[in-house]
């Protein structure tokens, strides 16, 4: 499974249940000199502007990575300088509650990167769930995408840094059934997915 079939799916996705919604694949960002590459920018405009800024990683973007660190250093950089570019800018707006970007980590539901993930379970739940670019809220997910056989509504995700962590009671419960991710874990050493034989 490659990123450019993840990143087909969510076009798809943001396609079907999103009216006119602004799609840019590679999108660059450059603040200052600060440059930089996100896999999926979608912009959506009703009722109010959301971004969404998303980083996709497949099995060979597993692999190339040192480890964690490499892969949320990225994530984070994107997040620190995305909005700092003037042609991504976002604007506070008064009374303003929810967030105005929602930046997802999203990993493919295969053996390489749910053993990715579990080997470093611990750093991708320190990711908080909710931040600011600015002035304006933002939210943060690292997670699984899921419902990738399914049609393009069926697209989602499981997080792997809110009340479910990963190997969690929660999250295993979580998993939808029949679903790759499912299978995937599965086949994956129980001790691996959950070390401490007991969930969370």
């Amino acid at each position: 499974m490659r990123e450019d079939d993840l990143a087909t799916r969510l076009v798809d996705h943001y396609d079907a249940v999103h009216d006119h919604p602004e799609i840019r694949l590679e999108e660059p960002y450059d603040a200052d000199g600060r440059r930089g590459v996100v896999d999926v920018y979608v912009r959506l405009r009703a009722p109010e502007r959301v971004d969404h800024v998303i980083e996709l990683k497949a099995d060979d973007a597993v692999r190339r990575a040192t480890g964690a660190n490499a892969v949320l250093r990225q994530f984070r950089r994107a997040e620190r300088y995305f909005h700092a570019d003037e042609g991504h800018r976002l604007r506070p707006r008064l009374g303003r509650t929810s967030p105005g970007a929602r930046f997802r980590l999203l990993f493919a539901p295969t053996p390489t990167c749910v053993h990715h993930v579990a080997t470093h379970r611990t750093l991708y739940a320190t990711v908080d769930r909710t931040g600011t670019a600015g002035d304006v809220p933002i939210d943060r997910t690292v997670g699984f995408l899921t419902g990738l056989d399914g049609g393009p509504t069926d697209l989602g995700y499981l997080s792997i840094n809110g009340d479910a962590p990963f190997g969690s009671d929660a999250f295993l419960e979580a998993v939808p059934e029949g679903s790759r991710l499912g299978d995937t874990l599965r086949r994956v050493d129980d001790d691996l997915v959950d070390p401490g034989g007991e969930g969370a």
